[in-house]
């Protein structure tokens, strides 16, 4: 595994097999400009790493979107062109949530495919436990809208409580904000018909991800370097 700054280090094999594609379709959008030429080593053989892997979810989450190739390309050069694979995963994000829920049933095997990772026993309790997989016959039911979100909290050092606890704060907040702006559209569109309504909704609510999503970053960010400079001004007092 590579991290944001690590040198790439997966063959095209094993980032088609991350990636739950195969070897063709990456070297297809290789050769159309959306994913950036691998990093050459010896004997000329490419290596990708966690920016290629990002990008390639991305690309694959806008395809089941429905999104043409010729959408995905644009949607790909508005684009800042030194995003980071956390940044990428963050734009994959805010794409999913324009689908509905989407919940598969996968046997253990799909799962590790979809989740681009091994997962022990271990990992698939928390899993469970954080509402993203439920047992069924052998199988599990996924919802597929959580797992990139659950598998990536497996890494985290934080406890299980701290993830609920995070999780009930996030949806009480979430469920406010989307409260007060549906009533705020509503003032809006009361006198329209029911067709432009279905419409401007489709149009809104990846405007309206978008935006929230940036304000949040952008709080957070404030929040996390107040949280930091108090910190460094504590360590220096002591």
């Amino acid at each position: 595994m590579t991290t944001d700054t690590e040198e790439p280090t997966l063959t095209i094999d094993e980032l088609a097999a991350r990636a739950g594609v195969t070897v063709r379709t990456v070297r297809f959008y290789g050769t159309k400009g959306l994913l950036p030429p691998p990093a050459l080593g010896p004997r000329r053989v490419g290596h990708y790493g966690q920016e290629h892997l990002a990008r390639l979810a991305l690309i694959e989450e806008l395809r089941q979107q429905g999104m043409t190739l010729a959408g995905i390309e644009r949607y790909l050069r508005r684009l800042p062109p030194d995003l980071s694979p956390r940044d990428l995963a963050v734009h994959r994000a805010v794409v999913a949530s324009w689908a509905p829920d989407a919940v598969e049933t996968v046997t253990r095997h799909e799962l590790q495919r979809r989740a681009g990772r091994p997962l022990g026993g271990e990992d698939v309790e928390r899993l469970v436990a954080m509402g993203v997989l439920r047992p069924a016959d052998g199988d599990y039911e996924a919802d597929l809208g959580l797992l990139r979100l659950g598998v990536g909290l497996l890494d985290v050092s934080l406890s299980q409580e701290a993830i609920f606890a995070a999780r009930t704060v996030l949806i009480e907040h979430a469920r406010a904000a989307a409260r007060e702006l549906s009533q705020l559209f509503r003032g809006e569109v009361a006198e329209r018909d029911a067709r432009d309504v279905r419409s401007l909704s489709a149009h809104m609510q990846p405007l309206v991800v978008q935006a929230l999503l940036t304000a949040f970053q952008r709080s957070l960010k404030e929040e996390l370097g107040e949280w930091l400079t108090e910190a460094s001004r504590e360590s220096g007092a002591g």
